[in-house]
């Protein structure tokens, strides 16, 4: 039977259940089924890093032969709210493209972007440092708003039920060291991998296919701790909803 707690993308037809292991005992070898223990720890992942409140947390997301978006950033698993610059390499001569972006379930803010000052002056409007719109929903959805909601979603109010973990669907594929972080790592038959921390069984990363991309997007978190996420205020902001020539003319 599959987990209960699942990360629901229903435009992309993507449903990603996060899962982390804890560290096991004795001789194992790589494909064994997960343990009671490590059911246990499965089953309160979620949980575990809403109560830690919030982490820093890199994305990684191949999406073209050579091009790669990548989130630097953090996020407040409490108020549901992060801050990222986005940077995107194309591997070839075309210069990286840097954008700020903050970021709640329900919105998204692009800040640095090109354009945006001459937009504005043209229609008559007051300067502002940011644009916001509402998060995409639809059959096609912008990479950088699968992103965000994936981060968001990386926390739980209520813990799984373990027995949901139990199973050859679920197996241990070993340890490996991530940014210094030893880390036992677990995968799923449904093709996702995660690394949890073996010392205190948090989640440090996430690797998963998006149904719609050739590659793999792997989520790094880190720093796991208290945050508290300022977003732009209106004065700074242009409503993109209300103005969407404003939004379609600086490509958001």
């Amino acid at each position: 039977m599959p987990p209960r707690r699942r990360l629901l993308l229903p435009t992309l037809g993507l449903v990603l259940a996060l899962l982390a292991g804890c560290s096991g005992t004795g001789q194992r070898q790589t494909g064994d089924p997960i343990t009671e223990g490590e059911a246990t720890v499965l089953a309160d992942l979620l949980v575990r890093n809403r109560e830690a409140g919030g982490a820093n947390f890199v994305i990684t997301a191949p999406y073209g032969e050579g091009t790669v978006l990548t989130l630097t950033g953090e996020v407040d698993f409490t108020g549901s709210a992060g801050r990222a610059q986005a940077v995107t390499r194309y591997g070839d001569e075309r210069p990286e493209e840097l954008r700020t972006l903050f970021f709640t379930a329900d919105q998204v803010w692009f800040g640095d972007v090109p354009g945006l000052a001459e937009a504005l002056g043209e229609a008559g409007l007051p300067e502002a440092r940011y644009v916001r719109r509402p998060t995409a929903t639809g059959d096609q959805l912008p990479l950088t708003d699968v992103l965000v909601r994936l981060v968001l979603n990386l926390a739980a109010e209520e813990a799984d039920d373990p027995a949901a973990f139990r199973g050859s669907d679920y197996t241990w594929q070993g340890d490996r060291s991530i940014d210094g972080q030893l880390t036992s790592v677990f995968a799923a038959e449904a093709g996702w991998s995660v690394a949890v921390d073996r010392s205190d069984d948090v989640l440090v990363q996430y690797v998963t296919r998006l149904p719609e991309l050739p590659f793999d997007v792997t989520v790094t978190l880190s720093d796991h701790g208290s945050r508290e996420i300022a977003l732009p205020g209106d004065e700074e902001t242009v409503d993109g909803a209300e103005h969407p020539e404003i939004a379609a003319s600086v490509g958001l």
